[in-house]
Formats: C-alpha cells, structure tokens, sequence
C-alpha cells in the first residue's frame, strides 16, 4: 500500500509539473532565445503516419514552429511512419497524405533521417529505402546506418540509427510479419552496431531505434536490447539513445545511458506508469526538441499545443 502511494504521488508530480511548465512556455518564446550559435538543433518524431489526422496536424504545425525558431539543421523519424501498414511501393499515396503534405512548413524541408516502426514492417521495408532516391528530404539508406553531424569546427556526434522490430519480434506468431523478421540477421546488425561503436572518436555517441530499452508505456521493456544492446552502449560511452513504439513522450534513466520516447507523433495512449527509470512521462502528442553543444544536450519534450512539458540536459560525461 506504501509503494502504491509513492508511485500514485510521482505520478501527480510529473503531471503537475508538466502542466506548470506548460502553461508558461511554448516554442516561440523558448526557442527563439534559445538557438545558440554553436548548437547542432534537430527535431525527433515518432509514430506518425495517419493521413493527416488532426493528432498529426497539430503536431506537425507544432514541429514548424520550434524547428523555425530554433533553427533546425535536420528531423529524425524514430519509425512506425506509416499506419497501420506500412506502404507498399515508393507511389504509395501515403507518401502524399501522411509525409509530404503533412509537413509542409519551410522549416521542416531539411534533412529526414529515418529508421523502421513494428508496422513500417507490415508493408514494404525496401521501399522506405528506395523512396531516399526520389526525395529531396527522405534518408534511409539502409535498414541501419550510421551518420557523423558536425557540432561546430572542432566537435562532432555520431548517430547509429538501428533496425529493432527483429529483435522485438523473435516469437511473433504472425505468419507473413515472422517470415520478414525472421529473414533479418539480427546478430549480424549487434556485431556491426559494436564494430561502429568501437571505431567511433566522436565525443558524442547518440543511437536511435524504433523499440524502447526500458519504458512506462503501454509495451513494455524489450529484453533483447536490454540483454543485447544496452550492454554495448554502456561499454562505448553511449550518451542517449531515442525511440519511438510507445505513443507518449518520455524520460527514463539507467546507469549512465538516458532514454527518450518520442513516440507523439500522431495518436497518444494514456495512462503510462512509472518505473524505477523514469524521470518523466506523459501520454499525449508530441515531439523533442534537442540542442547539442559540445559539452551537453539540452532535451526538450513539446506537445502538440506547442507547451514545453519537460526539460533536461545530458552532460557529455556523465559524473
């Protein structure tokens, strides 16, 4: 009955906290004054991909805004970009409905790095890939990949964007979605993730995937990043790693990794639970805002009215 109450009084906290940081700021405000020159500023999305419905408009309109005035030098797409199958070919109509004519401010016509969602996997994986091609925005350039971001002249990070929903489905009973996971070499994409980790000299190490490590939403933690990844992140210096699955915004903590769900994109769940890791969660719409300078990464969690819920910064060391 003592735990219950604790966790019943956290949650209220968050939540107030959250209402009282939202009501006093938004994007404009924050992030006007807030762009500093020396900052690498991007913007991550999650779980989007509904033809434009109103949950998806309104953060999209949202995304305009902070990515204006905060100056944002590219957008990461943390997977599921297309409910609730995925799309078939690189015509696909989705491509128009749910992307294209759904991110339409000037400041969103950057740079889109993107990983597979659980249901991308229902569709046509390759074609996600195939779409870079034709895009002036869309970047997938494999299933996953890595990519180096200059933070200023002397200073860079590296990203390691990771194709999770074969390690999220082992058992899946799922006739056509088994075959496709169970097509991909799972220990072949662990062993390159700790390859590139090794060879990385970026003082910045940021991965994203679709999946959670740990999470107070509706799925759950993922016990084969807990067992597989996680261990690789803690051994090369791993600052944050970013995912989308549960449709909330989130921050959890373990040892010296900092987790982050951007999972707002489109349709919220509510309610989510805390969990010995979480530092915040809210289930609504949403995205993050992230400033990266060389010494540490400013986090930031809006919602689909432009309210700033939440607030962090993770140091480069971790002390």
């Amino acid at each position: 009955m003592q735990q219950s109450r604790r966790q019943f009084v956290r949650t209220l906290f968050v939540a107030t906290q959250a209402v009282a940081l939202g009501s006093l700021l938004t994007p404009r405000n924050l992030f006007a004054a807030d762009a500093k020159a020396g900052s690498l500023n991007f913007l991550l999305l999650g779980d989007w991909g509904r033809n434009g419905e109103k949950d998806q408009m309104a953060v999209a309109t949202q995304m305009g805004i902070a990515a204006q005035d905060m100056d944002a030098k590219f957008i990461i797409s943390v997977g599921d970009n297309f409910y609730e199958d995925g799309v078939a070919t690189v015509d696909d109509p989705q491509w128009q409905s749910s992307f294209e004519k759904v991110y339409t401010a000037p400041s969103l016509q950057v740079p889109w790095w993107v990983v597979l969602g659980n249901h991308d996997y229902h569709g046509n994986c390759d074609a996600q890939i195939d779409y870079s091609k034709t895009s002036k925005r869309w970047n997938m350039p494999a299933r996953y990949f890595t990519r180096t971001e200059k933070i200023s002249h002397h200073h860079s990070v590296d990203f390691f964007y990771l194709d999770t929903t074969p390690m999220s489905k082992l058992d899946s009973d799922e006739t056509e979605f088994h075959d496709k996971v169970k097509s991909q070499d799972i220990p072949k994409q662990v062993a390159w993730l700790e390859s590139a980790l090794a060879a990385s000299t970026a003082p910045w190490k940021i991965v994203i995937a679709h999946h959670p490590v740990y999470t107070g939403g509706q799925h759950g933690d993922t016990p084969y990043i807990i067992k597989h990844i996680l261990p690789l992140m803690e051994k090369y210096g791993v600052q944050a790693y970013f995912n989308g699955h549960d449709h909330d915004l989130q921050h959890l903590a373990a040892g010296k990794v900092n987790f982050f769900c951007s999972g707002g994109g489109s349709k919220p769940r509510v309610p989510i639970k805390t969990t010995e890791h979480t530092k915040f969660g809210l289930g609504t719409s949403g995205f993050i805002a992230a400033a990266l300078s060389p010494d540490k990464l400013d986090v930031r969690l809006i919602d689909d009215q432009g309210k700033l819920l939440y607030t962090t910064s993770v140091p480069r060391v971790a002390s």
